[in-house]
């Protein structure tokens, strides 16, 4: 019985024991350098969709991806704020006199008793898309100062007149 009481704290005090530490190498440090790797987590990959043979090119695909859907969550907070907020677009959504404000917010504008009809959702979804294939897109050799650049030389806020305190 003693001996059992005895084994049973020794594997109990081995559960506190620190556990040994691999040292691994992985090709993320080649990417140590890019703009957003800040100590303490250095290069930070949750996913691991960057491990194995990974190319620059991947990486930036990646990145230009990353910054699109950000600013398309953006946009959708911002739109979910504005219209919570009881702000809404004046006069009419569609020819027989349902007013923009006549519309639910959130999910409920597009499911529910009151959504906006199948054909004005159909109208939305094409805006987005002829928008994302015609302007919100990286054009090459039009001046873009770095990835997600999406003015494509168009509009010159002066970015590059900045001296560096101000950039900041």
């Amino acid at each position: 019985m003693k001996s059992a009481i005895i084994a049973a704290l020794v594997g109990s005090a081995a559960a506190f024991a620190p556990a040994p530490v691999a040292k691994t190498t992985t090709s993320l440090s080649a990417f140590e350098d890019e703009l957003g790797a800040q100590p303490p987590l250095g290069f930070f990959d949750p996913f691991g969709m960057l491990s194995g043979d990974v190319t620059q090119e991947r990486f930036d695909r990646l990145r230009y991806v990353e910054i699109k859907h950000g600013r398309i969550c953006q946009l959708a907070f911002l739109g979910q704020v504005v219209t919570r907020g009881g702000l809404h677009l004046p006069g009419d959504i569609d020819y027989s006199g349902d007013s923009f404000d006549s519309f639910p917010n959130g999910i409920a504008a597009i499911i529910g008793p009151d959504s906006i009809p199948t054909a004005g959702l159909v109208q939305i979804i094409a805006f987005i898309g002829w928008l994302e294939c015609a302007f919100m897109r990286d054009v090459p050799g039009t001046g873009n100062e770095h990835i997600g650049d999406f003015r494509n030389g168009y509009i010159d806020f002066g970015w590059d007149d900045f001296d560096e305190e101000t950039k900041l």
